[in-house]
This record gives structure tokens, C-alpha cells and sequence, in this order.
């Protein structure tokens, strides 16, 4: 009597296998990108929160409403720098009382920061 002993997987086996994962895959991409803006726009928000105190104090000091960019941000200024995320654009100039908007925020969304 013989018998017929093979070892190794069948193509059956192996393309379950391939679908499985390909399922896996389809339910964790999303949920990576979700996580994934969600960590950038944190990381704006703290960036706008920074120049934000950053502009506050500077008008304290200086009895100004109004700030560049340029001012706020520098190895001897009030934030010592600002390290995009997401190629976001922030404003140039800040006002004593108005919102703060980044923009391009991984080109597409627009966020806005109100002291």
C-alpha cells in the first residue's frame, strides 16, 4: 500500500492566506491614516498655541497689537522655532484678538486656533 504524502501548502491554502491579509490590510490602512491626521493636527495646534503665547507676550512687552512672524519666532526670540508636520503655512502676521489660521495643513485642511 502506498500512500500519496505531500507536503507543503496547496494554491488554495496559499490565496486564503493572501486574501486574509488583504483584508487585514483594507481595515488597518484607514484606521493609520485617521490616527495619523489626527497626531498632525495635534502637533499644529501646539505650534499655533506656542506663537499664540508667544504674540501675547510680545504685545505685553512692546504695547503693540500686531506681530510678524519673524518677530516671535528665532534662537533669542519668544519661540525658538516652529517645525512643520504636515507643510502647513502659518501666518505671517498676528493680531492681538484674532484667531490664529494655518492653512495647507498636508494641503487640504485649514486649521484654526482661537486663544
Amino acid at each position: 500500500m502506498k500512500q500519496n504524502s505531500s507536503k507543503g501548502f496547496t494554491l488554495v491554502e496559499i490565496m486564503i492566506v493572501v486574501v486574509i491579509i488583504g483584508l487585514l490590510a483594507a481595515m488597518a490602512i484607514p484606521a493609520f491614516q485617521k490616527v495619523r491626521q489626527s497626531s498632525q493636527d495635534k502637533a499644529v495646534l501646539n505650534n499655533a498655541r506656542q506663537l499664540s503665547a508667544g504674540a501675547d507676550q510680545y504685545f505685553l512687552e512692546n504695547g503693540v497689537s500686531t506681530v510678524a512672524l519673524s518677530n516671535l519666532v528665532g534662537a533669542t526670540a519668544y519661540v525658538k522655532a516652529v517645525n512643520t508636520v504636515a507643510g502647513e503655512t502659518y501666518p505671517a502676521h498676528y493680531t492681538q484678538g484674532i484667531a490664529i489660521t494655518i492653512s495647507s495643513v498636508a494641503g487640504a485642511r485649514t486649521i484654526t486656533y482661537a486663544p
